[in-house]
């Protein structure tokens, strides 16, 4: 058996879980200040509740504070883990905000269940890259024009006159996102599809999706380089 090399490099360890939710912490930190008392609050703010209530229920019962005490703890840090969490993702978003794929990257990581769309945009321009995006749901179909509205109103019409011709009664929702101040922020998307009223069942989802996705070809925009809002959320809890 041949000896292995010892001059060979070692591949790079991956950071364990402490590191990686201390790494999020920062770069968190660094974009949004104010989100250091915000964590806080979420950890405090469950462990003084249930000690409070602990102190009440049990009594002089030392063993069963101490009970209260532990559990209030583990309240305590998850809830800093969900608020982390979500004002990391917001810090990641923020990276990525105005460039061209933004709205990509958001539907590559953010899409709730039941919704299903693509990181490549359905239409792009070629001089400003402007772009279409398409999801499709329970909702309906979603069309989410990324840029300025005088840009993309025209893009999102023709799009959304193609996807008509294909999947006719299908509610089709638009909107955007983008420099102007009604615009969706990219932190919103997710939270903006899934507030449609359902109108498909996951069956007719399917058969519209595989109907509109005839409609697509390749438009070569790629998600933005930078931090991927998939790889920034804080490690659950075990």
């Amino acid at each position: 058996m041949a000896r292995r090399d010892k001059s060979a490099p070692k591949t790079p360890k991956e950071p364990g879980r402490i590191k990686q939710m201390y790494q999020v912490f920062k770069m968190t930190k660094r974009y949004d200040p104010s989100s250091v008392w915000w964590m806080l609050l979420a950890f405090v703010g469950p462990l003084a509740a249930v000690v409070v209530t602990g102190i009440f229920i049990s009594g002089n019962n030392v063993f069963g504070l101490v009970l209260w005490i532990i559990s209030g703890l583990l309240a305590g840090l998850l809830v800093f883990l969900i608020v982390l969490s979500r004002k990391a993702e917001r810090a990641a978003y923020s990276q990525i905000k105005g460039q061209p794929g933004a709205v990509g990257a958001v539907l590559k990581s953010s899409l709730r269940r039941g919704w299903t769309a693509s990181e490549i945009p359905v239409a792009v321009s070629p001089r400003t890259q402007d772009a279409v995006y398409r999801a499709v749901g329970r909702g309906g179909i979603v069309l989410i024009g990324e840029g300025p509205k005088t840009r993309t109103t025209r893009m999102l019409e023709d799009e959304r006159r193609k996807v008509a011709r294909v999947a006719a009664n299908v509610p089709i929702h638009i909107i955007h996102v983008g420099p102007d101040e009604d615009s969706v922020p990219l932190h919103k998307i997710a939270s903006t599809l899934g507030s449609y009223k359902k109108a498909l069942t996951k069956a007719e989802v399917y058969a519209v999706n595989n109907r509109v996705t005839s409609l697509t070809t390749k438009t070569g925009l790629a998600i933005p380089k930078g931090i991927d809002p998939t790889k920034v959320r804080a490690p659950r809890p075990r």
